[in-house]
């Protein structure tokens, strides 16, 4: 499994590199379970760094999304918060 995660985030370097000039702005976009704090983690990963965050609740309320946009300096800054992030409980990062 750790191979597979380190060979995900190799390829997203490339992706970004080749796709991104920086610095930039960049938005992450999140799911998170509606039922915990799962939310105020997420927030709490970008708490400080003047990142724009827009939420919006399911339909059904089980579930919320996170769009995040901040400014970062390369890719190597965007794999660290996604690696941050993916410790949520429930998490799907898009």
């Amino acid at each position: 499994m750790v191979k597979d995660r380190d060979e995900f985030y190799s390829n997203l370097k490339l992706q970004l590199e080749d796709t991104t000039t920086f610095p930039s702005d960049y938005m992450f976009k999140f799911i998170v379970p509606a039922d915990e704090n799962q939310v105020q983690e997420v927030k709490d990963i970008f708490k400080n760094k003047n990142a724009v965050i827009k939420m919006k609740i399911s339909k059904t309320g089980k579930y919320e999304s996170l769009s995040v946009v901040l400014n970062v300096e390369n890719s190597t800054e965007i794999i660290f918060y996604y690696k941050k992030a993916e410790i949520i409980k429930g998490i799907i990062s898009l």
